[in-house]
């Protein structure tokens, strides 16, 4: 469709931002309405550069906890999936149960967290992850093993899985789709600016758009507008369009507010007792194919008993830079990693950076682990970059086996939503300032679960910890090593009323009947998942809902 008819046009649903959850509507409303018209609208574009305004204007305030702008989004079609890992976690029961250090947070709850969960099916076939069954214990194939020897599952459980993605990379893997679908338009290299003043029955007709490289602008009119432009941009376009609200007595007062992500890194190594070789350090493969992989999990009564945040803790190789695991393979990978030009083509800056930490440090002692090692200091990278690689379904990550039984810890856990953690636009009313920080509870939290943890396994006689700080050095070391901002959450949070949230449980924006927010933002608390694959479900429920 060319710009003229563009104009001429009364699309029935616009989506702006091609990121999974845009995808997903547009395909699953198209697929359902092939005589309805569809606008899919894209900030980036082919051939555009590698800086752009957008990030250029946001100003990070907490450089050691948060990334910088170009490591936590992407421009251009698959929007955050560019530089997306791939892998897919359920969110849990306990996520939606409010709690006392959570403080009113949990604006959602059961009912919802079910209702969403019947649309998982149609997401894991979006997202090609295999079978929608995140619990080992369901699976036949894996039901009678364990983590290790001796373990038993009890206030911690080791049967939870994460499932990975094939099309890590939705832009590639859809973008034939899209185009032949004959009422999907796709207008690529297009901001989202001002949206029309509602009418009197909180209708909004038209979005002005702007064309990124010549600033044109460009009015297109719509019976249903969906914000799936990632949380930072979507927040943005909100705040700048407070209008959007006038029948409201004021604002939301949580929009932009909550902001949360996780907190995430390593501060102990398990040292199982039993065999090393009946301990599952790695991925699993299922029958289809498809990798997952188990997860320490702490059960939802405990959490709740004990005023405890979600976490999920998983084995993991020690850190990269430091030569002392004296694995050669590791150190040829290290290596590779702080290489300026390979690096960046073998891993995203922030999984990169998870590695590497940023430092380039004992370079004579890698390569000493690299000439001891040989010839398997160079047969395992190779063995593992043609997985990686050079195969349909890609080995999504590296993890080693330790001949001693011991294997480093990475926590993920969840962070509380915190009303100073937010949004907000500069004084030019474009710029976006982003304050962030972790608070003590959620830094407690991550330790008080080590501990628990150090119980059950040695409890279950399977294994103990073994921390790398002294116990009074932990929560300053958690506070330097958590990094995120790429897990974005609680901005645009749902709720059952304005004075709580900025959309109501369909995701329809307070205060409107027609435009709606598909993003991690909408998320009130941040749980131990990764949000991607559980907002592809909410995708689909609203693109359901809209038809």
């Amino acid at each position: 469709m060319n710009l003229k008819d563009m104009l001429r046009t009364n699309f029935d649903l616009c989506i702006v931002g091609s990121g999974p959850a845009g995808i997903i509507i547009a395909l699953e409303y198209t697929r359902s309405n092939p005589d309805k018209q569809i606008l899919l609208i894209e900030y980036g574009y082919p051939g555009q550069k590698s800086k752009n305004t957008l990030d250029d204007s946001i100003q990070v305030q907490n450089i050691v906890n948060h990334h910088n702008p170009y490591e936590c989004t992407n421009k251009g079609l698959g929007g955050s999936s560019i530089s997306w890992g791939g892998r897919c976690v359920m969110y849990d029961e306990v996520d939606f149960i409010d709690r006392p250090s959570i403080s009113g947070g949990c604006t959602w709850d059961i009912n919802l967290f079910n209702e969403v969960k019947t649309y998982i099916p149609q997401t894991a076939v979006y997202f090609e992850c295999g079978d929608p069954i995140f619990n080992l214990n369901d699976i036949p194939k894996f039901k009678d093993k364990k983590i290790a020897e001796n373990f038993k599952e009890g206030i911690i459980t080791d049967s939870s899985v994460e499932r990975w993605s094939m099309p890590t990379r939705f832009g590639q893997r859809y973008e034939k789709e899209l185009a032949n679908c004959p009422n999907l338009t796709l207008l690529q290299g297009y901001e989202a600016r001002d949206f029309a003043v509602p009418d009197e029955n909180n209708y909004i007709s038209s979005l002005v758009l702007r064309n990124v490289i010549d600033k044109r602008l460009l009015e297109v009119k719509a019976k249903n507008f969906i914000l799936a432009a990632g949380a930072q941009e979507t927040t943005r376009i909100l705040l700048r369009n407070t209008q959007l609200f006038n029948s409201l007595d004021n604002v939301p007062p949580a929009l932009g507010k909550y902001y949360q992500g996780h907190l995430s890194g390593k501060i102990a190594s398990v040292n199982f007792y039993g065999n090393p070789k009946k301990t599952e350090y790695g991925f699993l493969r299922n029958l289809d194919g498809t990798y997952i992989r188990r997860r320490f999990q702490f059960a939802s009564k405990y959490l709740v008993e004990n005023d405890l945040l979600n976490t999920a803790i998983w084995l993991d190789n020690p850190l990269y830079y430091n030569p002392k695991h004296k694995s050669g393979a590791m150190s040829f990978m290290y290596l590779a990693m702080i290489t300026p030009i390979l690096g960046k083509k073998l891993a995203p800056p922030a999984i990169a950076y998870a590695l590497t930490k940023g430092k380039v440090k004992g370079i004579h002692k890698h390569v000493w682990n690299i000439i001891k090692d040989l010839p398997e200091s160079f047969v395992k990278p190779a063995a593992i970059f043609y997985k990686r690689y050079c195969v349909k379904r890609k080995l999504p990550g590296v993890f080693l086996f330790s001949p001693k039984n011991s294997y480093a810890l990475h926590f993920h856990s969840e962070q509380i939503p915190y009303a100073e953690n937010r949004m907000e636009l500069g004084p030019d009313n474009e710029s976006l300032i982003i304050h962030y920080k972790l608070t003590d509870t959620d830094v407690n939290s991550v330790i008080k679960l080590h501990d628990t943890l150090d119980k059950w396994l040695r409890a279950c006689n399977c294994g103990k910890l073994q921390y790398w700080f002294e116990k009074d050095e932990l929560p300053d070391v958690i506070k330097q090593i958590s990094k995120d901002g790429i897990h974005q959450s609680g901005t645009t949070r749902i709720a059952d009323s304005p004075t709580q949230g900025v959309v109501d449980r369909d995701l329809k924006l307070w205060g409107t009947k027609n435009v709606f927010v598909c993003s991690s933002s909408v998320f009130p608390t941040s749980g131990q998942a990764n949000p991607t694959f559980f907002l592809g479900a909410f995708a689909i429920r609203l693109a359901n809902y809209l038809k």
